[in-house]
């Protein structure tokens, strides 16, 4: 705490507020939306000023008076707000930390909001903010140019490795990327490209600079012994089998050349076949679980986008109950899949540009922004769940699953092939009971693909009755709460009296099945409090539910 009171000393001591630091006297509570908005323009602020950090702080009037602050006054409430405004912000990045002082008796909060990555400015809900002296203003064109051509400026990947040869790269390797340049570059006649020795290659296919050996060199085509050349940055790719519960089974891990480990981590994933039990009229009798060009894009995207300054390895890991996640460290540039999937065109800015060049030159991946969209257009028309991408942590995790979750929604899909992609996408989160934007809950309102009420969505009549699932409709619906209070009225007019038991025994399997137990229990009650609030019903020796005379 000593050094945090040191940075609250060295803030009040300023003149005044900067484009870095902030305060406010949030005496009771802050308008969320705005807090977002300061994380965005603060941490891009502190990436202009070359600064690692920057703060705000709430407790503190404009003239430095200290007030305190009340803001979420619980350290549950406090941390929450770490996960929260990751959901909204470019990469899910968040605050470095979040730290609570006293002065005079008084709480002060400090926010630690970390600078944008280089490259990449910060954006919170899709727009980006900066700071005008003291004022909230959109992040201009200059100064986005400005951070973005950091990029530019400091591509790892493209620096010399000036110890390393032509000799510390692996011929195989080399003879691997030859043939996919052939294939990239079908204009070029074969027996060209055949004539260039090694190095003259190499340099074509910008690999090399100059004939001199680049970290991506190294990455792509490098011999395992060579991978010290690119130190402290790791050359690993890591294959985990787990099962069921968690526990690893077997695993592998794999270094330079990654031209060849690509295809040595796909021989080690079972990708058996996978039967569906349905009406063969709608499905294939068998398929692959996973389809292998889906596989070797997610993890040529891991190499392609690694933050390797962070020092950390891609994973694989391979579930036995039919699922893939790869993962890799650093920020999702693009910011959202759904950037990805609508503007449906590649990228302006790419992390390692030199290294993403280069296995575009040798057709490990293309850049006309069509391999994630691919993945997904993949799944469903096998009737799979989505790919499904979670951006928090600094670092991007993909989930494959290789089954259909839920047999009758997959028909459901199948028998309605007019849907487009971004409607699939809200829909494959009803199917994971996963939260809708209110933008998607929307939208799928309107087109009369869901009913209910949030967070308990089903699919609709409309499309139960194209696939003929009525009855599943009606379990997902449920009864109206009319017919409910009936059929306890009907109760106590035979029976007289009943225990909350009684009505839960009668009604628990008539309500929606989108609910679990707890909410339907809880529906049973509260629909007895309504009756009795409206006089139909009253509560006897403080247990028993009568009619009301």
């Amino acid at each position: 705490m000593k050094a945090i009171d040191e940075q609250l000393n060295y803030i009040l001591s300023l003149p005044a507020e900067n484009e870095i630091i902030e305060w406010k006297e949030a005496k009771n509570s802050f308008d969320f939306r705005k807090l977002g908005k300061y994380f965005s323009a603060l941490s891009n602020e502190a990436n202009l000023k070359n600064k690692k950090s920057a703060w705000l702080v709430f407790g503190i009037k404009d003239n430095k008076d200290i007030i305190g602050t009340n803001f979420r006054n619980d350290s549950i409430s406090l941390n929450s707000l770490k996960s929260e405004l990751s959901r909204d912000t470019t990469g899910g990045i968040s605050l470095v930390e979040i730290y609570e002082t006293y002065r005079n008796g008084k709480r002060i909060v400090l926010f630690e909001i970390p600078s944008a990555p280089r490259g990449i400015p910060t954006a919170w809900k899709g727009h980006f903010y900066a700071r005008d002296n003291e004022d909230l203003v959109p992040l201009s064109i200059e100064k986005i140019e400005r951070i973005r051509f950091q990029s530019k400026l400091d591509d790892w990947s493209a620096k010399i490795c000036e110890e390393a040869d032509i000799k510390d790269l692996d011929l195989t390797a080399i003879k691997k990327a030859r043939e996919g340049f052939i294939r990239k570059n079908p204009k070029i006649e074969v027996k060209e490209i055949n004539s260039w020795d090694d190095i003259v290659f190499l340099d074509k296919a910008k690999i090399t600079i100059n004939g001199k050996i680049t970290r991506a060199a190294i990455l792509l085509l490098g011999k395992t012994e060579s991978e010290h050349f690119i130190n402290p940055a790791n050359a690993k790719i890591s294959w985990i089998l787990k099962d069921k519960d968690g526990i690893e089974r077997d695993y592998e891990h794999f270094s330079c050349p990654f031209i060849l480990a690509v295809e040595n981590v796909y021989t080690k994933i079972r990708n058996l076949r996978y039967r569906y039990i349905s009406n063969k009229t709608l499905f294939p009798e068998e398929v692959d679980r996973y389809d292998p060009t889906t596989i070797r894009e997610a993890i040529n995207n891991c190499i392609a986008h690694q933050d390797y300054e962070l020092g950390g390895k891609i994973n694989v890991i391979e579930k036995e109950d039919d699922s893939l996640i790869f993962s890799n460290l650093g920020a999702f540039i693009p910011g959202t899949i759904e950037n990805v999937i609508e503007t449906d065109s590649p990228s302006e800015y790419y992390r390692n540009k030199f290294l993403t060049d280069a296995m575009v030159n040798v057709n490990m991946i293309d850049t006309i922004g069509s391999g994630i969209k691919k993945m997904f257009i993949s799944q469903k028309n096998k009737f799979f769940p989505l790919p499904e991408y979670d951006l928090s942590g600094n670092k991007v995790r993909l989930v494959i699953i290789g089954k259909v979750l839920d047999v009758k929604y997959a028909k459901k899909l199948a028998q309605i092939p007019d849907l487009d992609l971004k409607t699939i996408i809200a829909l494959d989160k009803v199917q994971k009971r996963k939260k809708l934007t209110e933008n998607e809950n929307k939208a799928l309102r309107k087109k009369g693909l869901i009913e209910g009420k949030r967070p308990n969505l089903y699919i609709s009549s409309r499309i139960a009755l194209k696939t003929n699932e009525k009855g599943n409709y009606m379990k997902m619906r449920g009864i109206e709460d009319e017919y409910a209070q009936k059929m306890i009225l009907d109760y106590l007019e035979k029976f007289k009296r009943a225990f909350r038991t009684d009505f839960e025994e009668m009604l628990l399997d008539k309500l929606s099945v989108v609910l679990d137990i707890q909410q339907r229990k809880d529906k049973v009650k509260n629909l007895l409090q309504k009756m009795k609030k409206e006089g139909k019903i009253k509560l006897q020796n403080g247990k028993e539910w009568v009619l009301s005379k």
